[in-house]
This record gives C-alpha cells, sequence and structure tokens, in this order.
C-alpha cells in the first residue's frame, strides 16, 4: 500500500471515530416503573417526576436518549403481577419498583434484568437481596424506616396525647406482608408507655371504618398508621375517619398531615427516588445491581397538624412544635 493511501485510510478512521462514540452515547435506553398506587395520584406521580428530573441532570432525556414504560397497578395483585410480566418482556436496561409489593411481583419475573427499589421493607428478610452492603444477583435499592420507627410513632402518640392507653396499629395484611417487622418492637415497647397495643388488620374500607369505630368506644384511644400501599392510597378516608372519631394518630408520611393527618414522622420519599435514579445512571453506565449496596434513607421528616390539634382539644408543647420540619395551620 502507498504512503498516501495509508495515510488517506487511518485519516478517514480517525474522522470517524467521534461519529461511532456518539452514537454509542445516544443509543435509546429503556426504563420501566412500576408503581402500586392509582396512576392519578399526584403524590406518587411527584415521586416518578423527581426521579426522571434526576436522570435528567446525567444527560438522560425523554425522546432523546431515554423511553420510560409507566405501568401503574394500584392495589390489585393480579394487574400487578400481570404488569410486572409486561415490563419485562419489554426487556428494558433497568425496572423501577416502587416498594416492597412491586419488587416482589417483579422478581418473581426475572433474576436477571436490573430492578431498582426505590423504598423496600427489611430487602433482606422479603429474600430481595443476599445482604444489604452486597445486595449480590439483580436488585438493589432503597431501604424504608427501620423496624424501631413502630417505638417511635408510639412515642410521639403519647407526647401529642399523653391520655392514651390503647393504640391500634393498622396496617393491611396483604399488601404489607412485612407488617411484623415494625409490629413486633411496638408491641414489645407498648407496656413500658402504659399503653395496651392493638394490632388492627384492615382489608378494606369498610373493615377500616369498623376498627376505627371500635377505637372510639372506649376513652384515651389512638391510632398508628403503618406505611402500607393500602392506607397510602385511602390517605383521604382514613384522615377524615380519624377526624369523626376524633382519635388521635399518628403517621408515617408529611402527605397524611398535609390532608388534615395530626402529626407525622418518617423519610421523605421523593428523597429515596432521586437517589434511585443515581443508582439507575449507575446502571445504565454499565454497573451491576448486585454491586451497588442497599442504602438507607438519609431525609427524615416531622410534620404537625396544628388545626387538627385544636379540633382534638391537643395542647401540644412548644417544643415538639419546634422540631417540626413543617406546622400545618
Amino acid at each position: 500500500m502507498r504512503r498516501r493511501e495509508f495515510v488517506g485510510l487511518i485519516g478517514g478512521a480517525v474522522a470517524a471515530w467521534p461519529f461511532a462514540a456518539n452514537a454509542q452515547q445516544t443509543r435509546m435506553r429503556r426504563i420501566g416503573i412500576l408503581m402500586s398506587a392509582p396512576e392519578d395520584d399526584p403524590e406518587f406521580q411527584g415521586y416518578v417526576t423527581t426521579f426522571r428530573e434526576q436522570l435528567k441532570k446525567f444527560g438522560w432525556t425523554e425522546g432523546d436518549n431515554i423511553l420510560f414504560d409507566y405501568r401503574w397497578a394500584a392495589l390489585n395483585d393480579a394487574t400487578q403481577a400481570r404488569y410486572a410480566k409486561e415490563l419485562v418482556g419489554f426487556q428494558p436496561d433497568l425496572i423501577l419498583a416502587q416498594g416492597t409489593p412491586t419488587t416482589k411481583s417483579l422478581i418473581a419475573e426475572t433474576r436477571t434484568l436490573p430492578v431498582i427499589f426505590a423504598i423496600a421493607v427489611d430487602p433482606v428478610g422479603s429474600g430481595f437481596v443476599a445482604s444489604l452492603p452486597k445486595p449480590g444477583g439483580n436488585v438493589t435499592g432503597f431501604t424504608g424506616m427501620e423496624a424501631t420507627m413502630g417505638v417511635k410513632w408510639l412515642e410521639l402518640l403519647k407526647e401529642v396525647s399523653p391520655q392514651v392507653t390503647r393504640a391500634a396499629f393498622l396496617f393491611n395484611p396483604t399488601v404489607s406482608t412485612f407488617s411484623n417487622y415494625y409490629l413486633t418492637p411496638f408491641k414489645a415497647a407498648a407496656p413500658s408507655f402504659g399503653v395496651l397495643p392493638i394490632p388492627a388488620p384492615v382489608r378494606t374500607l369498610t373493615e377500616l371504618e369498623t376498627v376505627v369505630a371500635e377505637q372510639s368506644q372506649e376513652p384515651n384511644g389512638g391510632l398508628i398508621v403503618m406505611p402500607d400501599g393500602f392506607l397510602h392510597v385511602y390517605r383521604a378516608e382514613l384522615v377524615s375517619l380519624a377526624d369523626r372519631y376524633r382519635l388521635p394518630a399518628v403517621y408515617a408520611f408529611r402527605f397524611f398531615t398535609e390532608i388534615g393527618g395530626l402529626i407525622a414522622y418518617g423519610n421523605d420519599q421523593a428523597d429515596n427516588y432521586r437517589r434511585s435514579a443515581i443508582y439507575a445512571d449507575k446502571i445504565l453506565k454499565g454497573e451491576k445491581p448486585g454491586e451497588l449496596p442497599v442504602q438507607a434513607p438519609e431525609r427524615f421528616e416531622l410534620t404537625i397538624n396544628l388545626k387538627t390539634a385544636r379540633s382534638l382539644g391537643l395542647d401540644l408543647s412548644p417544643a415538639l412544635i419546634d422540631r417540626a420540619d413543617k406546622v400545618f395551620e
């Protein structure tokens, strides 16, 4: 080969390298998102928006180099399982799972596609990962609150309403198969607070009203609302029932106090979705989910609704109000 031809060949190859690199960089990627909430729920839509916006900061723009497939399964197990199967069938680059039930549905369908759970309770006990520092397999993500939160909620209930001597711990056993994770520490700690612990499983709205009404039939009752997909979906109904039967109630998340719930303490769920996007970026760039440690929540918030406290005749201490991250008047 003559020198001029050789130089021309090399020059053409070098010129093509940036185009090849750019083509590889802009290859369309795909993420599945499985939520166990109604599609028109603004709170959970906001979480998905947080996830997308954080990804955009890393250069992943919807319709440009990434596509999203959304499935909103609400509380129907059969629908959730079907949607999990659909998302896996698309063979996306990864799937984001809202929480424990959605993660369970997804890993029943795949042990190879990367799955990130935004908030899962006891992922080791649930069989999602081998350990928190070294998940192994195809799943990683972010935990919900520690089991000791069951005690913290009880402590808050006594602080806002010292006269409480009976506390019903609300959960849906079908949705929250992990209920004992929080329930066991709650029951163990209750006697030291002078409180009778009442496990209160509810599967329907009718059962929910029955349990709340029963708590009001005797004096000094209160409610603790566990993080639970069923109770989140029907949060407006639950807050209304607590108000109607004049029961002090402690919740896990701010979205309860925003609509009239008395007091809430728990992690900032939106932050978990932001951090999930950080993991998604890492996986899209080649890291393996099994090598990314499961992380605990970083941001917690205490919120109080003073209007509700006044309607219940509760005189909250200035110290408690000062501790709050947000007070709704």
